[in-house]
């Protein structure tokens, strides 16, 4: 007998039916492409991770075709939704087609970049098809506000999976790979094509997972390490010795900081791990660099 308590996932006949109803049109300016294909969200909450019984935070849930899929696996579902009219819609989506499990459900209104808390219990992991132009700054925010994320993965631009999960030295290499890197594993975890999404995005997707670590230091602040980050990258083709000296307060203290650490004056800050960055960022307060 087929279980009659699953939930019924979203296919591209009910989120045309459900936009169609709603009147809605999706807006590049919110990087709306909704998902119409059940086995692409299934493979993301199978690549998530995510297990029975887990607190799940997505972001931008739409018209909730992934929101089912966590369902559908006996997680609880946190909601972060932007658009008034889709998080309104949410709760009676997932009423109709997941009767048995709407009780897991909590929608919050909100702009995923601002929002400073969130209901219920501490959520382990974070979910989403991030919408592309806010993708890294919300991923950085939620990894930084909610300490209680062990795991995720998000479904991203192609190009900006390449550079959250790019390694040092490597051409994609920059300044999301090193943040994510403070606190977490990161890797490309596969490809989704444009047709899968209504409408059609004129990019591919990709989609990365990450798993939390610890923190790698208590003797700066990530705050103080995320700034020498920021301004190794501002002049990605220059040395280190130049491009810190304004935290630094002068190239000759710059260049201290770096033999200090045995890195030669003239590396490139794309040449650094998030380990070299944070010793980095030690050796500079201990010049006196007073860079806050």
């Amino acid at each position: 007998m087929p279980d009659t308590s699953a939930p019924r996932l979203l296919g591209p006949s009910e989120i045309r039916e459900l936009a169609a109803r709603l009147d809605l049109r999706p807006t590049k300016q919110r990087g709306q492409n909704f998902v119409i294909d059940a086995n692409t969200v299934r493979r993301i909450v199978r690549e998530s991770g995510v297990v029975d019984g887990e607190v799940v935070v997505e972001v931008g849930p739409g018209l909730g075709s992934l929101t089912l899929a966590l369902l559908e696996v006996g997680a609880s579902v946190t909601a972060v939704e932007i658009d008034r009219v889709l998080a309104d819609e949410l709760p009676a989506t997932v009423a109709a087609f997941a009767p048995d499990h709407a009780d897991r459900l909590r929608v919050v209104l909100a702009d995923a970049m601002s929002v400073a808390e969130l209901p219920g219990p501490p959520p382990q992991a974070l979910v989403a098809n991030l919408p592309y132009n806010v993708s890294v700054p919300v991923l950085l925010h939620l990894m930084a506000l909610l300490p209680s994320l062990e795991h995720g993965l998000v479904m991203v631009q192609a190009e900006v999976a390449d550079r959250l999960a790019a390694p040092p030295g490597s051409k994609t290499y920059g300044v999301p790979s090193a943040k994510a890197a403070w606190f977490a594993e990161v890797r490309r975890a596969g490809s989704i094509g444009r047709n899968v999404f209504w409408p059609a995005p004129n990019v591919d997707s990709g989609l990365v997972a990450w798993k939390r670590r610890e923190p790698p230091t208590d003797r700066v602040t990530r705050e103080q390490v995320f700034t020498v980050i920021d301004t190794a990258f501002s002049q990605r083709r220059k040395g280190l010795r130049g491009v810190l000296r304004g935290i630094a307060g002068g190239p000759e203290q710059a260049e201290a900081a770096l033999r200090s650490i045995g890195l030669d004056p003239l590396t490139r800050g794309e040449a650094l791990g998030i380990d070299e960055f944070v010793a980095l960022t030690i050796a500079l307060q201990e010049q006196g660099a007073g860079h806050e």
